[in-house]
């Protein structure tokens, strides 16, 4: 896999860590609150230093959830979805299957977070494609870098659920086996790449995760994992999308500690024990594009 080196152009100020309300909703009597209470515990930590977003749906007990689910945030390689759905798209326009060329480009860019080839990708693809499958998929506040930073793509917790339920229902964006696809291939990524929101997801889910990490020259981590969850009776997504924390190993735990709670919660379960870090393997670099177009 290509990995990026840690940013070193283009600095963002911090921001204040917001005050805002932990917003749950739900079909299923007390699941509101308890998410509520168990989301509000983790993103209100003394210990938290940075940014959290966090965004839930499930369609199984007919529950949303939302924390400051519309703070914007680099998009590090979450984008790469984004960028599968719009190869995918284009296929669907032109009435054909992929190419085995774009097959291989795909495969590599989400099951081992390739950034070469999400650099080609997103060449061939070109920002006028990628924009109109936003504006399909109802991702109004998506915003690929205009500079063709494709790993600064502003996003938010929002839209991002947006995608995932794109992807788990049948919609006009993408027909069923091109959504099938793109889950197949977010359930294949690979073992050291599968920390995040699948932390405590229970043994029967089928599971589908990207992850993206990126070290700014100011400003810390931006570190974001977004996830579906699928088979046996499970229909529900997670985003949880951080910046600013002060390195990799804080913001993965954060992440995990709200999925662990959130799965928990939804599935009646105890809470999965947390694991220890320092056993967990965890990139010590970036990942995502910093250069324009992804060049090195």
């Amino acid at each position: 896999m290509a990995t990026a080196s840690p940013a070193s152009a283009i600095p963002v100020t911090g921001a204040e860590k917001p005050r805002s309300e932990v917003s749950c909703t739900s079909d299923k009597t007390g699941l509101a609150s308890r998410l509520s209470a168990d989301i509000k515990a983790v993103v209100e930590d003394a210990a938290l230093k940075g940014r959290v977003s966090v965004a839930l749906y499930d369609r199984t007990t007919g529950t949303q959830c939302a924390f400051n689910a519309d703070q914007q945030y680099d998009s590090a390689s979450v984008v790469k979805v984004i960028v599968l759905g719009t190869l995918l798209r284009r296929a669907q326009d032109e009435s054909r299957d992929l190419t085995s060329a774009e097959r291989t480009l795909a495969t590599k860019m989400i099951t081992t977070s390739d950034n070469d080839a999400t650099t080609t990708l997103w060449k061939q693809l070109g920002l006028a494609r990628i924009s109109d499958f936003l504006r399909l998929a109802g991702m109004e506040h998506t915003t690929p870098d205009p500079d063709g930073y494709w790993g600064l793509t502003q996003i938010n917790a929002s839209d991002q659920i947006r995608l995932l339920e794109s992807l788990t229902s049948a919609n006009s964006v993408l027909d069923d086996d091109r959504r099938a696809y793109a889950l197949d291939l977010m359930n294949q990524v690979i073992p050291s790449q599968r920390w995040g929101v699948p932390a405590g997801a229970p043994s029967g889910a089928t599971v589908h995760v990207k992850n993206g990490w990126l070290q700014r020259s100011s400003g810390g981590w931006r570190v974001h994992s977004v996830g579906a969850f699928t088979g046996q009776g499970h229909d529900y997504g997670l985003a949880v999308l951080t910046a600013d924390n002060r390195d990799m190993p804080a913001s993965v735990a954060v992440i995990e500690n709200i999925a662990r709670k959130v799965h928990a919660d939804l599935n009646g379960t105890t809470l999965a024990p947390r694991q220890d870090q320092r056993r967990q393997a965890l990139p010590n670099t970036s990942d995502g594009s910093l250069v324009p177009d992804g060049n090195r």
